[in-house]
């Protein structure tokens, strides 16, 4: 799949034919397809997929906007084929000496946590991490998340992600999960069919890896602007550089609100991969509570513009909620309410297609990722410890289960 083209020329949805069957955007190297749009998908919402599928597309050059800084130069650098990676944002922090707490003197990194590489426009100074021996200087690796499904995690009702919070508040043991209260930090859209959000507002997070953001078009106009300096009507101002430069080889704003909007609607569209049925797989993944935090279903809004998403159960595979995963997944990070050692529950959406886990990709297997959430400190230990305590026939039939998601 191509990348992310900021091309004004680009047809409006309206103007394209509806496209061929879905086989059309299915990666050619397989037969199980994925990237692909929703079931029950109007012929007008096909037509914005395709649309916002190309715009997902090709790499962004200097003309577009690209910088001054950026890390990436393209959507499916991160997302390719609307999964994970292959590329990854590194982030810096300063930490105390366990290795793990954020320092409140983060005075030296005075342009953020998000290390920066690339040049252009006339930038000669990236965003690196301090070379000083004298600063505990944690860095880290993000890789992009998978965006499958990401239109039911839209829908779902903010009550239902309340209930979840207020029921795992009341158990026994240690799971505790947490809403990530997050701002509305783009300027208003103008399309206000799916929220009406003024700047400022504060919400409920949903997307990122920590949950630091609430609808997908403020996660979409913040990706552009943070990975690859592309300004949009939600985001119009370059990110704050070492050499203060504030704007780039295309004047003014970069993109348009239309071409926010068609990539918000094609991440809207796309499908949750169809899953197979493994025999007593689902009891295995409640008897060892993983089903606490990676909830398989909550319920979406009535009212949520794409009618083939609305008021149906969103089998997303997470509460959407704050985890401690305790100091060995720790990344000395903050997110709104979200800690250093706090992650947001990943939903459980087309793993079999993956071959790394983790937010750094530190797990190359299912199994490894698993025992990785057993950390000093996790709420998931207890989780770990029973899923160890299995048998070696039950252990792969719970893998089998997770993978076929």
């Amino acid at each position: 799949m191509p990348a992310c083209s900021s091309s004004e020329n680009a047809p409006p949805a309206s103007a394209l034919p509806a496209p061929a069957p879905t086989t059309a955007s299915v990666p050619a190297s397989v037969g199980d397809p994925f990237d692909v749009p929703i079931d029950h998908a109007t012929e007008a919402e096909l037509r914005l997929f395709a649309t916002g599928d190309a715009l997902f597309g090709v790499p962004l050059r200097d003309a577009d906007g690209l910088g001054p800084l950026y890390t990436r130069t393209s959507c499916g650098a991160c997302h390719a084929t609307g999964l994970r990676g292959p590329g990854s944002v590194q982030k810096m922090v300063v930490v105390l000496a366990d290795g793990v707490t954020p320092s409140a003197d983060q005075s030296a990194l005075p342009f953020g946590h998000t290390v920066h590489p690339q040049l252009t426009a006339g930038a000669t100074s990236p965003v690196l991490p301090p070379t000083d021996a004298s600063l505990n200087v944690k860095v880290t690796s993000r890789v992009g998340p998978s965006i499958l499904g990401r239109g039911y995690v839209e829908a779902i009702l903010d009550s239902e992600i309340e209930r979840v919070a207020a029921e795992q508040a009341k158990r026994t043991d240690a799971i505790r999960g947490r809403i990530n209260h997050v701002i509305y930090a783009s300027e208003a859209n103008t399309d206000t069919r799916f929220h009406s959000h003024r700047k400022g507002d504060v919400l409920i997070g949903r997307f990122g890896l920590k949950g630091r953001i609430g609808t997908l078009d403020d996660f979409t106009a913040d990706a552009l602007q943070g990975d690859m300096g592309i300004t949009s009507p939600l985001r119009p101002v370059e990110f704050a550089n070492p050499d203060g430069v504030k704007d780039d080889l295309k004047p003014g704003i970069d993109v348009t609100m239309e071409s926010i909007n068609i990539r918000s609607n094609y991440v809207r569209l796309t499908a949750i991969p169809k899953r197979e049925s493994v025999i007593n797989g689902a009891a295995l993944f409640a008897q060892v509570k993983c089903s606490a935090c990676h909830v398989p279903s909550m319920r979406t809004r009535k009212d949520y513009p794409i009618a083939a998403i609305a008021d149906t159960d969103a089998i997303v595979y997470s509460d959407l909620l704050l985890h401690d995963m305790g100091t060995d997944l720790a990344d000395g990070i903050a997110d709104g309410e979200a800690t250093s050692r706090d992650w947001r529950t990943s939903p459980l959406i087309g793993l079999r297609f993956l071959k790394t886990y983790l937010h750094d990709s530190r797990a190359t297997t299912l199994e490894q990722a698993v025992l990785m959430h057993g950390g000093p400190g996790s709420e998931a230990a207890e989780a770990v410890a029973l899923f160890s305590a299995l048998t070696a026939s039950e252990k792969a039939t719970l893998i089998a289960f997770v993978g076929s998601l």
